[in-house]
Formats: C-alpha cells, sequence, structure tokens
C-alpha cells in the first residue's frame, strides 16, 4: 500500500501545484467577486480556473475515483472507495482583499479515512505533503508537530463558520475562552494552512465547526504523519464530515478537548443585540 500511497501523494502534489501556477496567475488581477448565496462566502474566477485544472490532473491519473471538489459537488464514481477531496482555493475572502494567506488542498479518502494530503501555499511557496506511513514534509524536508505542552505556553488558531451570524453555536465563546488562557489565538482564514502549520510546530493547536470535507482531508492527513493528534471535539475518531475538529500535538491536545467541553454559549441577550443592528 505505501508505493500505492506514493503514487497517489504524487498526483495529489502536481494538482496542488498546477492550482497554485493558477492562483498566482489571478493574483491582483481579479475583475469580479461573487457570494455563493450566504454573506461571506465568495467566489472568483481563480476559484474556477484551479479547480478545473485540478480536476483535469485527478481525472487523467485516477479516472476511476470519486471527487468530492467545493465548487463542482461530486464527480466520478459514487461507489469507488477512493474519494479525492478537493479545495481549489482555501481562503476565498483572503484572496481576493490581497491578503497573502491562502491554498490550494488535495487530500484523498481511502474508505472513508483521511490518506493523503497536499497543500500548496502559494504566497509563501510552500508546499506540504504526507500520507499515512510516509512523513509529513514541508519543501520536501521533514516536519513535525510542536512540544508545547502547556496552554498558557500555547499560540493556537480557528476559524469562523458562514453561519454565525445566525446561530448561537458560532464559536466566539470559544475564541474568548481560549484567548484568555493561552499566548494568544490567531483567525488564519484557510483551514489547510491552518492544519499544516499545526503539522509543521508553527502553530500548537487548532479547532473549529462548520467544516466541509475538502477544508480539512488533506490537513489531517498533515497532522497526523507529523506526530499530532486530530479528533472529534469530544476525543472520539474524527468525522471528516462532521464539520468539526480539533488538531494538536499529543502533549496539549487533552487540555483543548477539557477546556472546550468547559464553554458555553455568549448569552442569548448579547448575541440578540448583535443580530439586531
Amino acid at each position: 500500500m505505501s508505493a500505492q500511497l506514493k503514487n497517489f501523494l504524487d498526483i495529489a502534489t502536481e494538482a496542488v501545484l498546477a492550482a497554485g501556477g493558477v492562483l498566482q496567475s489571478y493574483w491582483g488581477k481579479l475583475e469580479e467577486i461573487n457570494e455563493k448565496g450566504r454573506s461571506g462566502d465568495l467566489i472568483t474566477a481563480a476559484d474556477k480556473a484551479a479547480e478545473a485544472v485540478i480536476l483535469d490532473v485527478l481525472q487523467r491519473h485516477v479516472p476511476d475515483h470519486g471527487l468530492l471538489a467545493e465548487e463542482s459537488g461530486k464527480q466520478g464514481s459514487q461507489t469507488s472507495r477512493y474519494l479525492w477531496a478537493i479545495d481549489p482555493l482555501d481562503g476565498t475572502t483572503n484572496y481576493a482583499h490581497q491578503y497573502p494567506l491562502f491554498s490550494a488542498s488535495v487530500g484523498l479518502l481511502i474508505d472513508g479515512i483521511p490518506q493523503v494530503g497536499a497543500v500548496f501555499v502559494p504566497a509563501q511557496n510552500e508546499l506540504f505533503r504526507a500520507a499515512k506511513g510516509i512523513e509529513a514534509t514541508l519543501n520536501r524536508q521533514p516536519i513535525r508537530v510542536s512540544s508545547t505542552d502547556k496552554l498558557e505556553k500555547s499560540l493556537l488558531v480557528t476559524g469562523f463558520a458562514y453561519d454565525r451570524r445566525e446561530t448561537l453555536d458560532n464559536n466566539y465563546a470559544e475564541f474568548c475562552h481560549f484567548t484568555h488562557l493561552t499566548q494568544g489565538v490567531r483567525r488564519g482564514g484557510s483551514a489547510a494552512v491552518d492544519l499544516a502549520y499545526v503539522a509543521c510546530g508553527r502553530l500548537d493547536g487548532y479547532w473549529e465547526r462548520g467544516l466541509s470535507p475538502w477544508d480539512i482531508t488533506a490537513g489531517t492527513v498533515l497532522v497526523e504523519a507529523a506526530g499530532g493528534k486530530v479528533t472529534a471535539y469530544d476525543g472520539s475518531p474524527v468525522d471528516i464530515f462532521s464539520g468539526r475538529l480539533v488538531a494538536a500535538n499529543r502533549q496539549l491536545h487533552p487540555a483543548l478537548i477539557q477546556e472546550l467541553a468547559q464553554v458555553e454559549p455568549l448569552p442569548d441577550r448579547i448575541w440578540q443585540k448583535s443580530k439586531d443592528k
């Protein structure tokens, strides 16, 4: 299987690098930015063009596999045990504002389990890749998660889903909670980059809700291959389709799980005021 996974990893790498080239070509040249229907959920010509080149790579190499792409949905075989999760531009809002933190991400689920992941961050020219049984690397050099073992010494990262204006389960309370307990909490705007940064030790932990499989499949592989742990909020095995996860090094992970369980949503009266404005 390792030889097969190495081949799949090379395919994922080819795909994200091709997408990265497209994203670089559109950088600063967007003529139109649209919303998909939810406020803040943007799509651009760069998203579409980058996805097209990824799909082309995958359809040439693995035409009998299933594909799940952010912009075009399900394609290919719906019965294959192989499902590629594709995010051609993770961090579209950043990209649209020329804020240089975005990525192309391609991951492979085998029997529903993340097994292969490649994330390319064009603005920094950084390629993260890993597979089950194959070490995680950054620009072909091995990476490991951090050794931080206390929350008060940690730097965390998170994000906020597009439905944050409509639900009390919006991660605001969790953000405030961890901000008080740590050296800081960052909001990067690209889940794939957040997970890649946990994998290489720049960040110590990450949690988020409201995610899609294409956001986190590749990054989950990176963190686990780099020695970290990825689970559901309650510490159980992560369901990549559940929309939420916790990722950290193994020393810090239990503390994140424990603290998340103690957080209560913001009071209704505060939330109602913000909704009424």
